[in-house]
C-alpha cells in the first residue's frame, strides 16, 4: 500500500544522528496493489491445503508412504500453519496404498472365562460370523428343546428303558424265586423316619417281622428252632440282596449315562446340522472352527439341563463381539481429539448387579482409536496426549511392541468384580503426531523410545519468502475462506493489508507468516466490520480496523502501564540527559499480541572491590539469558578499557520499578552504555531508548520484537507529552529488515517527529546517546584512545579508582584482581549449553 512522502516538520538532525538514521521507507514494507492481476478474491481460484510447505509436504509424503519399523511421523510447527489441513489432504491422496484392513472379534473363552479369545477375519467377515452365531444361539434358545422331543427320540428312550428293565429283572427274578422257596419275602420296614428293605419269613401266607415271631412261638404256631432257621436264611439272603442291589445301581447309573448319551448324540447331530453352513463358510479360519467346536462341546456337556429348563440366555454366552468391522475399501484415517488412555486403547465396560457386584464379559469390550486406525493412520495432537494421565505411556508401549492390550476402565463404585484380560491384538498403524518445536525437543531429550518410533520429521515453517506467488496464494487462501464461511469478498487493498499484517506477524519484511489461523481471525472480523458498514467488499481500511479492534480487546495491561507512565507512577523521562540512566525496552505478551514498553535502567559506580553487580540477579529476578548478558558486560568492559591493572570499583545496575522476572539479553547494550555513562560522568539522552544485545568485542546483535519495542517507546513519548522531534529508538542494524511499524509511527518518522537509528557497534550507540566522540584505537586494537574522547575518560576514571584503592590498602588490589578472574570463569560457564534466544 503506497503512501506519499510526508513533509518534515521536526527539528533538524545532527550529523551524528543522520549517520545512523533509518529512512521512513525502510520502516515498513508496503504491498503494492498495482502488481495484482485480480480485482477481488472473486477472481481468484481458492487454494486447497497449506501453502509454502513443500519441504514439509515431501517429508510427510515419505513418512506416510514408507512401510518400515519406526517410520511414524512427527509434524512439527506452530498451530495455525495448516498442519492438520496438509495431513488430511495427503492422507486422502495416499489411501489406496493402505493394506487391506481386517475385522477383529472377541468370543467367550470356554476354558478361561476371564480371557476372551481373539478372532481376526478379512474385512466384512466379522459381521457375517456374528450373524451366523446368533442364528445358532437363537435355535438353541428357542427350537432345540422341541427338536429333542421328537417321536424318534422318545421311542429310543422307551426302548432303552425296556432294555434296562429287562436287565434288572434278569438279575432280581432268580433271587425272588429263592425267597419264595425259602418262605421268605422282601418288605420295607419303618426305621425311625426312613423305610428300609428287610427280608422276613412268610407264615401262613403273610410276611411277619422277626420281632413279632415271639407271639407265634408263645401261641405254638411256630417253634423256636424254626425261627432260628428263618434268621439264618435271612442273613444269607441279605448278603445276596446287597450284592444284587449294587448290580442294579450300576445298571441304573449306566442307564442314565446311556440316556444322556442318547440325548447328547441326538443333540449333537441336530447342532452339527445347524452349524454345518457356518463351518463351511469359515473352514479356512482355524480360530472360527475352534470356537464352533468349543461351542458345540459346551452345549452338549454343560447346557442340556438349561435347555430343558429354559432359564439360560444362550445369546449372551455365545454372541460374537465384533470389535472392529470395515465396510468399503478405504483404509481408516482416525483423528482422535480426546486421546485419553481409554479412547486410545479401548475399554471394557461393566454391568452392576446388586447381588454379584460389577460383572464383565467379552461382549463389553470396546475398541479405541488405535484399533479403529488399524491398517491406516492415527492423527494425534502431542500436547493433548501428554496432558492425559497415562495416555503417552500406553501409546508408546503399544507402538513399541506392536500389540494392543485393552484394559478395563476405572470403576466409580467400590463393588469391583473380576476383571477381564482379552487376548492382545497385533496392530499395524502409522501414527502422525502434531506438535511444536518445544515439545519435539523435550520428547527427543527425555523419552528414549521417541527417536526410534518417530523417525520422520515433517517441519512446518512458520514463515515463507515474500514474493508475488506467495502474495497471490494469500489471496487464494482468502478466496477459500470467503467461499467456506460466506464472507464478503476482499478487494485488492484488503488483500494487500492482510499481506502486510502477515509480514508483521512474521517479523520480517521479506517474509510472510504461514499462521493462517491468525490471519483468518482478522479476515472474519474485517468482513464483520464491512457488513456493519453496509460495504459490498472488504477493503484495506476494514482490515486495519479489525487489527486495531483485536489489539484493543487484548491491550488492557499495556493501557494500564501507559497510564502509569502518563501520571508519573512509573518514572520514564523522555527529554533531557542524565548520567547513569537510560531507557531500555522490554516486551509483554497478551495472548497472540506483543506490546513493547520502556524500562528505566540505572547504574551507579564508586570505589570498591565487588565489581559489577546485577541487582536483578541478586534479587533472584534475573533469568539465565539476562544473567549471561550481564556477565558479557564485564568482558566487554575489559576489552574496551584494556586496563594494565585490576578494575577496582563497585558498579550496580538495575531495572527500576521492575517487580517481576526479567530475562533475555536485549538490554545488555543499554546496560553497557549506562555503565560507561556512570563511569565517565557523561550524561545519556533520555529522549532515546535503546535495544540490542552485545558481545564481548562490542558488536550490537539482533534481538526480537524490534517493531513492538519501537512502538512502545513511541506511545510512551506521546503519553508523557507531545513528540519533540528529537525522540527515537536505537536498534541493531540487523533488525532493520524486521521492522513493520504501525502507520502512525512511520508517518511520525517521515515528518521528522520521531526517529529510528540502526547501529552495529557499542561505539556508535555511545556516540549517539552522549554526543561525545567515543574514540577508537588503531586497527590492531592497540594504543591509547585520543584525548577528550569518551573511552579515554573511562580509562582514566578506571585508573583513578585503582590508584585510590591502592593508596588505601595493598590487599585491595589482590582482592579486586581475584574478583575479575572469578567473573571470567562465571562468564565462560554462562555461555555454554542451550540455544540462543532473546527476550522478545
Amino acid at each position: 500500500m503506497s503512501q506519499r512522502k510526508k513533509k518534515t516538520t521536526g527539528p533538524k538532525s545532527t550529523s551524528v544522528e543522520k549517520r545512523w538514521h533509518v529512512p521512513a521507507e525502510k520502516l515498513r514494507w508496503r504491498c503494492e496493489c498495482s502488481d495484482f492481476e485480480f480485482k477481488s478474491t472473486n477472481d481468484v481460484e481458492p487454494i486447497v491445503g497449506a501453502i509454502g510447505q513443500d519441504r514439509a509436504m515431501e517429508a510427510l509424503r515419505f513418512g506416510l508412504e514408507t512401510v518400515a519399523p519406526g517410520q511414524n511421523v512427527f509434524v512439527r510447527g506452530l498451530s495455525g500453519t495448516g498442519r492438520m489441513t496438509l495431513v488430511r489432504r495427503l492422507l486422502e491422496e495416499i489411501r489406496p496404498a493402505c493394506p487391506m484392513p481386517q475385522d477383529r472379534c472377541y468370543v467367550h473363552n470356554f476354558v478361561h472365562s476371564d480371557r476372551p479369545r481373539l478372532i481376526t477375519l478379512p474385512r466384512g467377515d466379522g459381521e457375517r460370523l456374528r450373524a451366523g452365531v446368533n442364528v445358532i444361539a437363537q435355535y438353541i434358545q428357542s427350537d432345540f428343546k422341541s427338536a429333542l422331543s421328537s417321536d424318534t427320540l422318545r421311542q429310543k428312550q422307551a426302548n432303552l428303558d425296556k432294555k434296562t428293565q429287562k436287565t434288572i429283572e434278569a438279575i432280581s427274578k432268580p433271587f425272588d424265586e429263592e425267597l419264595r422257596e425259602a418262605n421268605m419275602a422282601l418288605v420295607m420296614v419303618q426305621a425311625g423316619t426312613e423305610s428300609l428293605p428287610a427280608i422276613v419269613p412268610v407264615i401262613e401266607g403273610e410276611a411277619v417281622a422277626f420281632e413279632d415271631l415271639e407271639e407265634l412261638i408263645s401261641s405254638g404256631k411256630i417253634s423256636r428252632e424254626q425261627v432260628e432257621v428263618y434268621k439264618s436264611a435271612s442273613e444269607t439272603f441279605v448278603d445276596k440282596f446287597d450284592e444284587i442291589g449294587m448290580q442294579i445301581r450300576v445298571i441304573q447309573s449306566q442307564h442314565r449315562e446311556q440316556m444322556r448319551a442318547l440325548i447328547s448324540t441326538e443333540a449333537g447331530v441336530l447342532l452339527a446340522r445347524e452349524m454345518a453352513g457356518l463351518r463351511k463358510d469359515f473352514k479356512q479360519h482355524e480360530r472360527v472352527i475352534e470356537f464352533l467346536d468349543a461351542m458345540h462341546k459346551d452345549v452338549l456337556e454343560n447346557r442340556l439341563k438349561e435347555i430343558h429348563e429354559g432359564d439360560f440366555d444362550f445369546l449372551d454366552r455365545y454372541e460374537v463381539n465384533v470389535l472392529l468391522s470395515h465396510e468399503g475399501e478405504e483404509c481408516p484415517i482416525i483423528v482422535e481429539n480426546s486421546p485419553t488412555m481409554q479412547h486410545l486403547l479401548g475399554t471394557i465396560d461393566r454391568q452392576f448387579d446388586p447381588g454379584e457386584g460389577a460383572q464383565a464379559d467379552h461382549r463389553m469390550i470396546r475398541a479405541g482409536a488405535l484399533l479403529r486406525a488399524d491398517g491406516g493412520y492415527l492423527v494425534l495432537e502431542a500436547r493433548d496426549v501428554l496432558t492425559e494421565p497415562a495416555a503417552w505411556k500406553v501409546l508408546i508401549r503399544t507402538m513399541r511392541t506392536g500389540m494392543l492390550e485393552i484394559v478395563p476402565s476405572e470403576m466409580n463404585w467400590p463393588w469391583v468384580g473380576p476383571s477381564l484380560k482379552p487376548e492382545a491384538i497385533e496392530l499395524s498403524v502409522k501414527v502422525i503426531l502434531l506438535g511444536d518445536g518445544d515439545l519435539y525437543y523435550a520428547l527427543d531429550a527425555y523419552d528414549p523410545d521417541f527417536p526410534n518410533l518417530f523417525k520422520v520429521l515433517a517441519d512446518f515453517d512458520s514463515v515463507i519468502p515474500r514474493n508475488q506467488k506467495s502474495i497471490y496464494n494469500y489471496a487464494r487462501v482468502l478466496a477459500r475462506l470467503v467461499k467456506e464461511e460466506n464472507l464478503l469478498p476482499f478487494n485488492q487493498t484488503a488483500v494487500a493489508a492482510l499481506a502486510e499484517h502477515g509480514a508483521r506477524i512474521a517479523a520480517r519484511q521479506d517474509r510472510l507468516t504461514t499462521r493462517f489461523g491468525r490471519l483468518a481471525d482478522v479476515a472474519r472480523e474485517a468482513s464483520f466490520v464491512a457488513k456493519k458498514k453496509n460495504a459490498r467488499k472488504v477493503a484495506g481500511h476494514h482490515v486495519q480496523l479489525a487489527v486495531d479492534r483485536s489489539r484493543k480487546r487484548a491491550d488492557l495491561p499495556a493501557c494500564r502501564f501507559r497510564e502509569y507512565i502518563a501520571d508519573g507512577t512509573i518514572r520514564i523521562q523522555t527529554t533531557g540527559a542524565v548520567v547513569g540512566q537510560i531507557n531500555g525496552l522490554a516486551v509483554m505478551s497478551a495472548g497472540p499480541l506483543t506490546y513493547g514498553f520502556p524500562a528505566r535502567i540505572t547504574a551507579t559506580i564508586g570505589p570498591g572491590t565487588a565489581g559489577a553487580i546485577n541487582i536483578e540477579r541478586e534479587a533472584q529476578l534475573s533469568g539465565a539469558i539476562h544473567t549471561k548478558g550481564f556477565y558479557i558486560l564485564g568482558g566487554l568492559l575489559r576489552y574496551l578499557l584494556r586496563p594494565e591493572h585490576p578494575l577496582a570499583f563497585d558498579a550496580s545496575i538495575a531495572f527500576e520499578q521492575s517487580y517481576g522476572g526479567i530475562d533475555g539479553d536485549s538490554a545488555s547494550g543499554a546496560e553497557m552504555c549506562c555503565l560507561i555513562s556512570a563511569l565517565t560522568g557523561a550524561p545519556l539522552r533520555q529522549d532515546i531508548a535503546m535495544t540490542g544485545a552485545i558481545d564481548q568485542v562490542g558488536h550490537i546483535q539482533p534481538i526480537g520484537a524490534a517493531t513492538e519495542k519501537i512502538e512502545g517507546f513511541f506511545d510512551a513519548c506521546n503519553d508523557v507529552g507531545r513528540l519533540s522531534g528529537r525522540q527515537g529508538v536505537v536498534i541493531p542494524k540487523a533488525n532493520v529488515r524486521d521492522l513493520m511499524l504501525r502507520e502512525d509511527v512511520v508517518e511520525a518518522c517521515a515528518t521528522g517527529r520521531f526517529h529510528v537509528w540502526a547501529v552495529e557497534t557499542i561505539y556508535e550507540a555511545l556516540e549517539l546517546l552522549t554526543g561525545v566522540p567515543v574514540g577508537q584505537r588503531d586497527k590492531a586494537g592497540l594504543g591509547q584512545y585520543p584525548d577528550g574522547t569518551l573511552l579515554a575518560t573511562a580509562v582514566n576514571k578506571a585508573r583513578a579508582y585503582w590508584e585510590m584503592a591502592a593508596r588505601q590498602s595493598g590487599p585491595v588490589v589482590a582482592a579486586t584482581s581475584s574478583h575479575v578472574t572469578t567473573a571470567d570463569s562465571e562468564e565462560q560457564e554462562g555461555s555454554e549449553g542451550g540455544e540462543e534466544e532473546d527476550d522478545g
